[in-house]
């Protein structure tokens, strides 16, 4: 009998092609190759899926796929040279390694307190949508054993077909609730609270077919269950109170400590071996230690940063490589397998649709937002992935059925959004939009002016709050603000994670240790002492299309101005440090598009670092007028800032002394300079100026300005007719971007207005007061108390307490 002889195992590292060594017949090199080939091909698929607003993740499921027999592969040139059978082991552990420490990230992010807060709706939505496409599921799994899984083990293979048509992929769902513009509606809310009940009934069930799937009696089945349940005990009594021991010891402000990242990245490794051993899976182990790390203070936060880059960037594209491997979609031939794939997917959108469309409708939810939302759960993705492999590892599932199901779940994710921009659009409030300039017309001289304040960082807080309050008016003519807080949403999981702690109300949920938590204080703390209503939200999106949260909301409140922060952030030594070219860009999307007057706020610390009292406020503010209709609209705004009994201002008006003026626009100049004059005359005694300058060239007017720089503040136009004082003008023109440059030697903030023109803004009449009126929700009706319209389809309203009422 002649003896088998095994094929030695690759070597780590070659010698170098000067040896003559091949490095593709050594583990490392060939590993390093592999990783390269499967981030290129999966970051260029998502840039070309990209304007059909797909999540990364069809990009990975279908780069594996074509990188596998069914693509590439076909080519055993290039299957046995880049993707040798004898390197599969070593590929297989780096994609499950990357594997454990992304189930650890979703586990971080994953807020048990949170669902527990789940409303009665959302829960009742989930358990329909589990409920359904498992039963289908079941019955789906009669039709794959008496065709092309006769030998699979009954028992375990109904529960992998109930569980893979029932999944709910969460972070992939928040990818696309984001893409849409939905993430912070009341529907995307919806869908994610429902979605992350979904998420904790998927686990259990895969433990329980992962438990069910082993080689051996009923009774190895039940030992491996029995001893699964000790071990999530075991975590819970254990190791909890360590890892909150170590949270406990990494207070905010300071760096945690080195060896409590080691010991948590350690234990999840060995909690990962543990699982393992039991016979569950080793990803159980890794995502039940990051569900038990506390959750409040930096320490979640810290330990995201650390692992997510590197793992879901780098190893996790690697587990899709090695699905798309394992998939072949030539072994799906002939009518029956067809019918099959067919049967799967309508059963898989029948069950999840379905589901959840009588649910919605039961708990009193209209029709089309109920279909809208059986589509967002139908969303598949990484978990779907884990348990068709499991399967697949398991023997419960043979080639052809895995293609299958590999291929329901990339079109049950893939269809998801364009059918969703096809069948739901955000609605629009009924009410009429008329007011969209400071100025404004007569009728509005006692109605009440609507500012949206945006910001990126709590550093902008105390100067917005000043200028709000330096700018509130009379008592008579109320001032409503609505501060958003402008959050980038990248790839990363971290930005997601804000939106996944929310309340049973459906407002955000903010540590009180945290910086948002801080923010919330600061403007519920400003309501409180001044007379300016104040609204906070919050816009969670990317920043090439935040700018369309900003004009969504600014037309949705109705507002008069919006106020974005200068692209360009005051360092310790006075000088201005650019935030990157992204955010410049979504200034002059805004300046663009927005449905009414916006200014943009160079913030050099108006009043300090803190916010004044309403009682202690002492600005000087410089209007530099020189005409046209920007800069009647900026002194509209400073005629408001005049009637604060703290707000001295100077209106320097610059007259050329050469070109002759428009008659129309200087008779327009005149009569706005002489209802400043009227209204603030009513108002103050002795701290308005008017200085006439008459100018001859630009140095005229630096000089005219120099002499100002001791003031608080500068209010000026972004276009008037004027010389540019600087060689190359920003969205702030020709005199704002002298007043923002190093040259001009000042603290003084600056605020540069454009006066809203349809004329010259077209991308502003997206407007359509036609539109369907919203339907009443808890948000809508809160914002009616501030005398808003409808609730915005892209921010989330920050937590809002009862003493507000009482304002």
């Amino acid at each position: 009998m002649a003896a088998t002889v095994c094929p030695a195992p690759m070597q780590a590292t070659s010698h170098g092609a000067f040896q003559g060594d091949n490095p593709l017949d050594y583990s490392l090199p060939l590993a390093i190759l592999q990783i390269c080939l499967v981030v290129v091909v999966t970051r260029a698929l998502a840039y070309a899926l990209r304007p059909l607003r797909q999540p990364r993740v069809i990009a990975e499921i279908i780069g594996g796929v074509l990188l596998g027999p069914s693509a590439l592969g076909r080519s055993t040139k290039f299957l046995h040279a880049v993707f040798p059978a004898k390197s599969l082991p070593v590929l297989d552990t780096l994609a499950n390694l990357g594997l454990l420490f992304f189930l650890f990230l979703v586990g971080l992010e994953l807020d048990i307190a949170a669902i527990r807060r789940t409303g009665k709706k959302a829960l009742a939505i989930a358990l329909a949508g589990i409920s359904l496409p498992f039963a289908l599921g079941i019955g789906t799994s009669f039709a794959f054993r008496a065709t092309i899984v006769k030998g699979a083990p009954q028992a375990p293979f109904l529960v992998f077909m109930g569980v893979a048509l029932s999944i709910t992929a969460f972070p992939v769902l928040a990818r696309i609730l984001a893409e849409l513009k939905l993430l912070t509606t009341d529907l995307g809310r919806m869908a994610m609270s429902a979605a992350a009940v979904n998420d904790v009934a998927a686990w259990i069930l895969l433990a329980l077919a992962v438990a069910l799937s082993g080689e051996g009696s009923p009774i190895i089945s039940l030992w491996v269950l029995l001893t699964g349940v000790g071990f999530v005990i075991a975590i819970i009594v254990f190791l909890r109170p360590l890892l909150a021991w170590m949270a406990n010891r990494s207070p905010d402000g300071e760096p945690v400590k080195e060896v409590y990242i080691c010991a948590t990245l350690a234990l999840v490794l060995a909690a990962s071996f543990a699982t393992d051993a039991i016979g569950i899976h080793a990803l159980f182990g890794a995502f039940m230690v990051g569900i038990v790390v506390p959750k409040d203070g930096p320490f979640a936060g810290v330990l995201i940063e650390k692992v997510e880059d590197l793992i879901s960037g780098l190893f996790l594209p690697l587990y899709f490589v090695s699905s798309g491997l394992k998939t072949n979609v030539a072994t799906i031939s002939g009518a029956k397998s067809w019918g099959l794939l067919v049967l799967v997917i309508t059963n898989a959108c029948i069950g999840k649709i379905g589901g959840t469309v009588i649910a919605s409708l039961v708990v009193k939810i209209p029709m089309r937002e109920a279909v809208t939302l059986g589509f967002l759960m139908n969303t598949k993705g990484l978990v779907e992935l884990i348990v068709l492999n499991i399967g697949r590892d398991r023997k419960v599932l043979n080639d052809e059925s895995f293609a299958i199901m590999v291929l329901m779940a990339l079109f049950t994710t893939f269809i998801t959004t364009p059918i969703v921009m096809a069948i739901y659009k955000p609605a629009r409030p009924s009410v009429p939009y008329k007011r969209r300039t400071v100025e404004g017309s007569p009728s509005d001289a006692d109605s009440e002016l609507r500012v949206l304040a945006c910001f990126h960082s709590n550093r902008n807080v105390p100067t917005l709050l000043n200028l709000v309050e330096s700018s509130r008016g009379t008592s008579r003519r109320r001032l409503a603000m609505y501060a958003m807080h402008l959050v980038e949403l990248s790839e990363r999981s971290s930005a997601i994670s804000m939106v996944h702690r929310t309340r049973r109300n459906a407002m955000p949920f903010f540590n009180s240790g945290d910086k948002d938590g801080q923010m919330v204080v600061a403007f519920e703390a400003f309501q409180q002492l001044s007379t300016v209503r104040v609204k906070p939200m919050t816009a969670i999106s990317d920043l090439e299309t935040i700018h369309r949260d900003v004009i969504d909301s600014a037309a949705e409140k109705r507002a008069a101005i919006v106020i974005m922060p200068y692209h360009k952030m005051l360092q310790q030594d006075g000088t201005f440090h650019s935030l990157g070219s992204q955010y410049h860009a979504v200034n002059k999307r805004v300046l663009r598009g927005a449905p009414c007057s916006v200014a943009i706020l160079v913030d050099r610390g108006l009043g300090g670092h803190s916010q004044v009292a309403a009682k202690n406020v002492a600005f000087s503010v410089s209007m530099l007028f020189f005409g046209g209709p920007d800069d009647r609209e900026a002194l509209a705004y400073a005629t408001r800032m005049a009637e604060h009994p703290g707000v001295s201002v100077t209106l320097t008006r610059f007259r050329p002394s050469r070109v002759q003026p428009d008659e129309e626009s200087s008779a327009a100049d005149e009569a706005t300079v002489e209802s400043f004059k009227a209204k603030v005359g009513a108002v103050k005694d002795g701290s308005v100026r008017f200085d006439d300058v008459e100018v001859s060239g630009k140095e005229d007017v630096l000089e005219a300005i120099n002499s100002l720089s001791k003031c608080n503040m500068f209010v000026v136009g972004r276009t008037p007719p004027a010389e540019s004082l600087v060689d190359r003008p920003e969205e702030l023109g020709p005199v704002g971007s002298y007043l923002a440059s190093p040259e001009f030697k000042t603290s003084a903030s600056v605020l540069v207005i454009k006066r809203y023109d349809p004329a010259t803004n077209p991308a502003s009449k997206r407007f359509d007061p036609r539109a369907r009126p919203p339907v009443a929700t808890e948000v809508e009706d809160d914002d009616e108390e501030l005398g808003g319209g409808g609730g915005s389809a892209s921010v989330v309203p920050v937590q809002w307490t009862p003493t507000h009422d009482a304002a």
